[in-house]
């Protein structure tokens, strides 16, 4: 691809996303997420594998699905109270589009999309779609978030974070492991915002942080399943122990950055008197804490022969100059929590 054409595939897909961000519009907000689609098809598209033209196409149905959903919700919106603007008059319309939105984003129970698509991609478009893609939607969530029934948001939230724990159990491919890490990181999403709009903000910053600091490592040492990233711990062991780290963070272990969202999550679920919710959906981390540690025992402990005289080691590319900062933010933030809860 040339690069002509990437920037413009780039600049496109920004543009989309500003358009929805700053829409109070439905047509407006129905026509970004159009445009975010089609920008980010080819990008999928690239690399020019049958399971890559697999995932373009179950990409392109269940976003187009999705935004047809929303613009006829916005229609219907419309003809019942005479105007554009994004609120919602009736149940019907309320339904609509939280189940677009859940498409969307990849929430239970129409989730099973997802991880196929991200299986089907490089490592950059995977990165791509389970962090900038999900802003658009997330934005169209904070504003119709005060019609939305909060008890619906924590049940999706509740139900997401234990199947994305569930489902990551018996997988060995490392997308579909970040694939189900990233429906459960939804769940607990979906629960900020029902309980709190500045805590979504920040837990979804703190995904983005860290689940970007997992992938760069990942790309660079091209590892497509666990086995691979054990070969890799042979050729960069402060690499992949960085890496780890990161993993154990995104788990939510403390006291590393991704115990801080859940941590006051888990808060705002007390002081509300949801005690028996806080407990489930704590409990449903249990499972995808357990194949985060799967994966750093397999990596770390088992170690297998070296590999670093042989000809693997082409395997392993340079690390990009932005790796460090990501994973010290995805790691050391913890302490900040008071000052990052306070400015989102």
């Amino acid at each position: 691809m040339s690069p002509l054409i990437w920037s413009l595939l780039i600049t496109s897909l920004a543009t989309s996303t500003v358009i929805t961000l700053s829409s109070h519009h439905w047509l407006l907000a129905w026509l970004g997420l159009e445009l975010n689609t089609l920008s980010i098809l080819p990008i999928i598209m690239k690399s020019q594998h049958p399971r890559a033209t697999e995932a373009t196409t179950k990409y392109f149905l269940i976003q187009a699905a999705a935004a047809t959903m929303i613009l006829f919700a916005g229609t219907l919106n419309a003809w019942q109270t005479g105007q554009w603007a994004m609120t919602t008059a009736s149940p019907t319309t309320t339904l609509l589009t939280t189940t677009a939105i859940m498409l969307k984003m990849g929430l239970t129970p129409v989730h099973m999309w997802y991880p196929q698509v991200l299986q089907g991609v490089t490592m950059h478009t995977a990165l791509l779609i389970s962090t900038w893609q999900k802003l658009a939607p997330l934005a169209l969530l904070y504003m119709t978030n005060a019609n939305m029934n909060q008890h619906a948001l924590l049940l999706l939230g509740l139900l997401s974070a234990a199947i994305g724990g569930w489902g990551g159990l018996n997988q060995t491919q490392t997308r579909m492991i970040m694939a189900f890490s990233s429906i459960a990181h939804m769940g607990w999403l979906m629960t900020a915002l029902a309980m709190n709009q500045s805590l979504t903000t920040l837990t979804m910053l703190t995904y983005i942080i860290t689940t970007t600091a997992m992938f760069i490592p990942l790309a660079a040492a091209n590892t497509k399943t666990i086995s691979d990233t054990g070969t890799t711990w042979t050729l960069s062991p402060t690499t992949m122990t960085a890496t780890m780290f990161t993993l154990m963070s995104l788990g939510g272990l403390p006291p590393l950055t991704g115990f801080m969202p859940k941590w006051l999550i888990l808060k705002e679920l007390a002081t509300a008197n949801l005690a028996l919710l806080a407990t489930l959906i704590l409990m449903s981390s249990l499972p995808s804490l357990f194949f985060y540690i799967r994966l750093a025992y397999l990596t770390m402990l088992t170690t297998p022969p070296t590999t670093t005289g042989t000809e693997h080691k082409w395997r392993f590319k340079p690390q990009p100059q932005t790796t460090a900062p990501l994973i010290m933010a995805a790691t050391l933030l913890l302490p900040l929590t008071t000052a990052l809860y306070n400015s989102t």
